[in-house]
């Protein structure tokens, strides 16, 4: 029993010198970064049933601040402007239409990079919500009454959503991406990003009486990052 026991002792003084060497190789100080952000973005709206469309382009500016405790895991959060919205596709008509919805967003991410100092690729996921500021129309027809315009093409077609207030204001979603990163000095670095945002809530009415079952914002975002390192 007593050798039973200063064994098991020695096993777990191996086990704790073990534990420690390896907290202190995985000890990386935290480090603060701030920064600001702009690029542009590709957006429709997802409809059930579906409409005619195809990709808005818009712009997106803001801040943004990362955290990082790990040397490989940190959090990202932004505050921006973000432009979304839809435009339809007439086919070989000369009409035009789109809808503008600029936001306000918070997405709060996980981030994760990897590589060297210098040089790193990173992944960022996680909630995003958004809060719409305005909508605007832009038209090339009376759009309030398509049926009385000469040469519309309204067969199997949807038409309602054109002219449709928007109900829902507040949207909130999955946003997801990754880039590289590269630091040119101990504090200063540039992000190129690639992101996809997809909406959970609906701009229009969801109810089973109403037109539309889903009226859901989707977004491609490409955006170029400056970041300033306050801590390291």
């Amino acid at each position: 029993m007593i050798k039973f026991s200063a064994r098991l002792l020695l096993v777990l003084l191996c086990a704790v010198g073990i534990l420690s060497q390896a907290s202190a190789q995985r000890y990386y100080r935290p480090t603060v970064d701030i920064g600001v952000k702009g690029g542009m973005t590709l957006s429709n709206i997802q409809f059930s049933p579906g409409v005619e469309q195809s990709m808005l382009q818009g712009m997106e500016f803001g801040v943004a601040a990362r955290y990082s405790e790990e040397k490989l895991f940190g959090l990202m959060a932004e505050i921006k402007l973000s432009q979304r919205g839809w435009k339809e596709n007439f086919k070989e008509t000369d009409f035009t239409y789109q809808r503008r919805l600029t936001y306000v967003e918070l997405p709060i991410m996980t981030h994760i990079n990897f590589g060297t100092k210098r040089f790193r690729g990173f992944v960022n996921l996680g909630p995003s919500v958004s809060y719409m500021l305005s909508s605007g129309i832009t038209s090339s027809f009376d759009y309030t009454d398509p049926e009385s315009v000469d040469g519309f093409p309204v067969s199997n077609r949807h038409l309602n959503q054109m002219k449709m207030d928007i109900k829902n204001r507040v949207d909130y979603g999955i946003v997801g991406g990754g880039g590289i990163e590269i630091r040119f000095h101990d504090r200063h670095s540039l992000m190129l990003e690639g992101r996809y945002y997809f909406g959970l809530g609906n701009i229009f009415p969801s109810a089973k009486k109403d037109e539309f079952s889903a009226s859901r914002v989707t977004s491609v975002e490409i955006s170029l990052a400056y970041m300033f390192r306050l801590k390291h």
